[in-house]
């Protein structure tokens, strides 16, 4: 399913949602507008490694972010693994991936860099590497 975020367009897996689409548009474009920072939808997590870093990461609030190191030691996991699974979010903004950052970077994130420091900027998180 497609969705319009910020003037642009992102891909989720709708299957991974328990709401009809128009109840996830509804939901995103409330995030969009400030009125909601959180997302009242029922997920269906992978399985695995994946699943947890998911669950890592829906904890984060709206406004905050972890490292991937910082995520990676909650887990016992490392870095990387932690950078791989988020990449593998099927449902990203629903699921905050933009919420995981490097020390002194933002790095990665499959919709780009541009829309995660927008996403961030959004909620009022600092951003790593910048005043």
């Amino acid at each position: 399913m497609e969705i319009q975020l910020f003037d642009t367009t992102r891909d989720i897996d709708a299957s991974r949602i328990d709401a009809d689409p128009a109840t996830v548009r509804e939901q995103i474009r409330e995030y969009e507008s400030g009125e909601r920072t959180e997302f009242d939808l029922e997920v269906d997590y992978l399985e695995g490694f994946t699943g947890r870093v998911m669950r890592a990461m829906v904890d984060i609030p709206a406004g905050e972010t972890r490292t991937y190191g910082e995520v990676a030691t909650a887990l016992e996991s490392a870095s990387i693994a932690v950078g791989q699974a988020c990449g593998r979010n099927p449902i990203p903004v629903i699921v905050p991936c933009h919420r995981i950052v490097g020390v002194d970077s933002l790095t990665g994130y499959a919709g780009g860099l541009d829309l995660k420091r927008r996403l961030l900027e959004h909620e009022g998180a600092a951003i790593p590497g910048e005043p």
